[in-house]
Order: C-alpha cells, then sequence, then structure tokens
C-alpha cells in the first residue's frame, strides 16, 4: 500500500495526462466536448477511475463514453510513459453526475427566487388582520416606569 499523499499525486497527475490526450491526441469524431473532473486510484496504485462530463445531449454522452473505452488502450499506454510507474494502472472511464445535479439545484433555486418574489409582490399591499404585533405586553402602572404583573405586585 502507498500513502495517501503519492496516491492522490499519481490521480492528478493521471488526470493532467488524460485531458491533455483527450484534447490534442485522440482524433475520434465520437467524442464530444469532454471535460475531465476528478480522478481517483485505488491504495495499490492499480486501478484508477477517471470521472468526466459531456457538455450536450444523452446521445453524444452515449458517443463520447463509447470513443473513451475504445481510446483506452492508448491513453494508458501514454499513462503508463509519463508517471513512470513500475505497474500501469488501469483506466476506467465514469460519467460524473455532479454537474447535472449541480444545474437541477440551481434550476430549483431559481424556481424558488421566482415564487418568493411572487410572494413578497402579493404581501407588498397587505395589512395584518388583527394588530401589528400580537404579542400581549404587561401593563405600565401610571405611577412607575416598569411594567406590573396582573396580580398588582411590580417588577423588581
Amino acid at each position: 500500500m502507498v500513502d495517501a499523499a503519492r496516491a492522490r499525486k499519481l490521480a492528478d497527475r493521471i488526470q493532467q495526462i488524460v485531458a491533455e490526450m483527450l484534447e490534442r491526441r485522440i482524433k475520434d469524431p465520437r467524442l464530444g466536448f469532454v471535460t475531465v473532473t476528478d480522478t481517483r486510484i485505488t491504495a495499490d496504485l492499480r486501478e484508477a477511475t477517471v470521472f468526466y462530463t459531456v457538455f450536450g445531449s444523452d446521445a453524444e454522452r452515449a458517443d463520447s463514453a463509447a470513443a473513451l473505452e475504445s481510446a483506452k488502450g492508448i491513453i494508458r499506454s501514454e499513462v503508463g510513459k509519463q508517471t513512470g510507474v513500475r505497474h500501469t494502472p488501469t483506466l476506467t472511464f465514469k460519467h460524473d453526475p455532479l454537474p447535472d445535479s449541480a444545474r437541477q439545484l440551481d434550476e430549483l433555486l431559481a424556481a424558488a427566487k421566482e415564487r418568493d418574489a411572487e410572494v413578497a409582490k402579493r404581501a407588498e399591499g397587505a395589512s395584518y388582520a388583527g394588530e401589528a404585533d400580537p404579542y400581549k405586553k404587561p401593563e405600565l402602572d401610571e405611577d412607575e416606569d416598569e411594567p406590573s404583573d396582573r396580580a398588582g405586585y411590580s417588577a423588581t
């Protein structure tokens, strides 16, 4: 087993190599606008999982997944050359759903903000059904500055 810092450095380096390969060397027409978001590697440095996102539709996402699977061998050999580790890790490509979830969350927050603005607009000209301050206040005695309770004792 390897320490976590070395594994993280190797995962970061693999992420850089994969991103560079996808940008410059892989010329598959099925490959869409792919962004490598994260890379995780096992503690024994044998398997690396590369997370990616694809800008576009579900069909483009499926095409990009097929292109990544077909280019996996070329990318792995380049990772082995550039990292210099004894055993080049096997690569697994996984679609990262996090940006899609973030986009959906942003849409929900925008809808909630719109509804809040609508409620505020309705409440703009509204008045209270009862008193403005519905809480009971202790009565002040005429000769004292401090409130007294209902039994007639003064508060001290």
